[in-house]
């Protein structure tokens, strides 16, 4: 589990390193507010923008979703608690009036830059 990482996964370093490219700046593990051992993978506070690169496995992917055979009862609950979690943290976001945009890992690089792009200039 140690080697797992929680943060600046490859995805989520190929979305800032996209974003820092087009002259877009950020800040990256924003502190939700109310919830501060939760954090905003790429956030755009003057805007109250949160992105969010979820992986497949962590988050509970319906096309990329397994559950590991050994101790799988305890897994399926974890991952359950994830998406809950993530549920919770995009509800308590948007009744502060931010915006939430999720994408997962498989998503292509370019749709989700494209999307950032889109709604920072709404």
């Amino acid at each position: 589990m140690r080697r797992q990482r929680t943060s600046d996964t490859q995805v989520e370093l190929a979305v800032r390193k996209a974003l820092f490219s087009s002259d877009v700046r950020y800040r990256k593990h924003y502190p939700v507010p109310g919830r501060p051992r939760r954090s905003i993978d790429i956030a755009f506070p003057g805007k109250r923008i949160a992105v969010f690169v979820d992986g497949c496995f962590w988050h509970g992917c319906a096309l990329h979703k397994t559950i590991p055979r050994s101790n799988d009862g305890w897994w399926a609950a974890k991952l359950e608690q994830n998406k809950q979690r993530d549920t919770e943290t995009t509800a308590l976001l948007t009744e502060q009036g931010w915006r939430v945009l999720r994408f997962w890992e498989h998503d292509r690089l370019e749709d989700v830059v494209q999307a950032i792009l889109n709604e920072l200039a709404r």
